[in-house]
């Protein structure tokens, strides 16, 4: 084989990675109605491959947290005397690890690794990170002592991800006719599922997502995930919050920041509001000054101390003023040209720049 040839099947082998990527990647944030008769064509495959019977009854929830309550409800339709055992490791646990393991040995470790690494690699953290807010939001809302806790979380065991499964998909390139397209057809139409003997319950998919720059549950304004039912995840960057708090946002002052005992909480106050804005109206002093700029202290109760320096661009701006920057830095810092050495990656002591810009 050539070296242009080897090149050419090279480019056409990571061009068709990348595309695969893209497509796993929009399933595993699709939000709107599900395809039901496709992602029940999907459960019905995956019950076959699995060499089981197709389930008798196929049943829809509306959020991951409506499929635990009827699953959950031993008094209710679906119960476990009803619905079987779950079948979950036939359908989802045996030939994931077997395909896996034939990858394995048809790329080696090392073409694994670089499969991995071009496909699912690249959407594992988003997804996982986004399954495992679903799970958490579960716990907190549907158990209130262990007891009800440990039920949530063995249910939650049963679950097969659907879209949110799509990094091992997409490195596994489920196509027709191999062990895992019935699992694909699902998690490219609907959300989680729940395979049992006689029974699956499906999922429809959230009708909001909203993420920060990171891939991080976002927003200021509303649910950053949310459920046909209402289930709802609300999110600052990231971070978990009340539904409440985000109301509070826009009406913070200098005294409600500071009265906050979560510090968490505390410090998406201070991320929206400001770290110079607090400064300047809670009456803050300066703790050093010199040639670099002025560092700030801000003693929080039971949290690390927010310490930034104070920077003016020497250049002016085109009306002839200088713009003042605020650095965020390390708690122990002790003088502003430590604090700025720091934002460089390097000692106080090396910081002599020759000229600011």
């Amino acid at each position: 084989m050539s070296t242009k040839t080897v090149k050419t099947e090279t480019a056409e082998t990571v061009a068709a990675w990348t595309d695969e990527t893209d497509a796993w990647r929009a399933a595993a944030v699709a939000t709107g109605a599900a395809d039901r008769a496709a992602a029940e064509a999907g459960v019905r495959l995956a019950y076959r491959a699995a060499g089981l019977p197709e389930p008798e009854r196929i049943v829809w929830a509306d959020s991951p947290r409506a499929a635990v309550r009827l699953l959950g409800d031993p008094d209710g339709a679906w119960g476990t005397r009803v619905r079987g055992r779950s079948v979950r490791e036939g359908v989802r646990s045996r030939p994931w690890a077997a395909e896996r393991e034939r990858l394995h040995g048809l790329l080696g470790p090392l073409g694994w690794g670089r499969r991995w690494a071009a496909t699912g690699g690249r959407l594992w953290e988003n997804t996982e990170r986004l399954a495992d807010r679903i799970r958490a939001g579960l716990v907190e809302e549907l158990a209130e002592d262990r007891s009800e806790e440990a039920e949530v979380r063995l249910l939650l065991l049963d679950a097969v991800l659907g879209q949110h499964d799509a990094a091992w998909l997409c490195a596994f390139g489920p196509g027709a006719g191999t062990p895992l397209a019935g699992l694909a057809a699902v998690a490219r139409s609907a959300g989680w599922w729940w395979p049992y003997e006689s029974l699956a319950v499906v999922c429809e998919r959230p009708v909001e997502l909203h993420r920060d720059e990171a891939g991080r549950l976002d927003r200021a304004d509303g649910p950053a995930l949310a459920f046909p039912d209402g289930f709802a995840l609300h999110a600052w960057r990231g971070m978990p919050v009340p539904a409440g708090f985000l109301a509070e946002l826009d009406a913070l002052t200098p005294e409600r920041i500071g009265a906050e005992e979560n510090a968490e909480l505390r410090r998406v106050m201070l991320e929206h509001y400001g770290y110079d804005r607090y400064l300047d109206e809670s009456g803050a002093e300066p703790v050093h000054r010199d040639g670099a700029g002025v560092l700030w202290r801000i003693p929080l109760p039971d949290d690390e101390d927010v310490v930034m320096v104070e920077v003016v661009n020497s250049t002016p701006e085109p009306d002839g003023t200088h713009r003042t920057y605020w650095l965020r830095v390390p708690p122990d810092t002790r003088t502003a040209r430590q604090g700025v050495a720091w934002t460089f990656g390097i000692a106080a002591d090396a910081y002599e720049p020759l000229r600011e810009t």
